[in-house]
């Protein structure tokens, strides 16, 4: 497995970051879990000042938790294999569907072990947080992420409709790893 590492995205990384972006477009996923916003803001100038504003507390939009984005690259060769975003706490919605943690991986990139990596990584900036308890959830259809939150510890609490979907909620106790 090759060496992942988080970073936050810059302005040099626009065209590396977009063509992520259309990768999952490319694939016919219009929704990139974790990406705070980058499959539907405008420009990616837009996207770095929302997720820039979405880390502090004070400048984070109404409605909204402060959260982190970061962007996951392989040592290899540099590729952008995921984005994962950190939320700081939970409101409501988060509670039941969203989690502190949100990720995806590159279409082209899945079944690799990226993303049991990218939640590990992730892990590590909650403890950084203060955030000892971290609830991470995943769509009762989505094998690869439930596989993803098992292998790093999560235990499953129960199931929430929302909508027409159903969200399996899993808890990963940072302390008792």
């Amino acid at each position: 497995m090759e060496k992942l590492k988080l970073f936050i995205p810059v302005i040099e990384d626009e065209k590396e970051i977009l063509n992520f972006r259309d990768e999952f477009f490319d694939y016919g996923e219009k929704v990139i879990s974790g990406d705070g916003g980058l499959d539907s803001a405008a420009t990616y100038s837009e996207w770095l000042n929302k997720i820039e504003n979405s880390m502090n507390e004070k400048t984070c939009p109404e409605g909204l938790v402060p959260a982190t984005t970061y962007i996951v690259r392989r040592d290899i060769d540099n590729l952008i294999v995921g984005i994962i975003q950190v939320r700081h706490y939970l409101n409501d919605y988060l509670f039941n569907c969203g989690g502190h943690i949100g990720y995806s991986v590159r279409p082209s990139e899945r079944r690799k072990g990226y993303a049991k990596d990218m939640l590990r990584m992730a892990l590590e900036k909650c403890i950084d947080l203060g955030i000892n308890k971290v609830l991470i959830t995943c769509l009762t259809t989505n094998d690869g992420s439930r596989r993803t939150i098992l292998s790093n510890g999560g235990k499953f609490e129960n199931e929430v409709t929302v909508g027409e979907e159903v969200y399996q909620r899993y808890w990963i106790d940072i302390e008792g790893k």
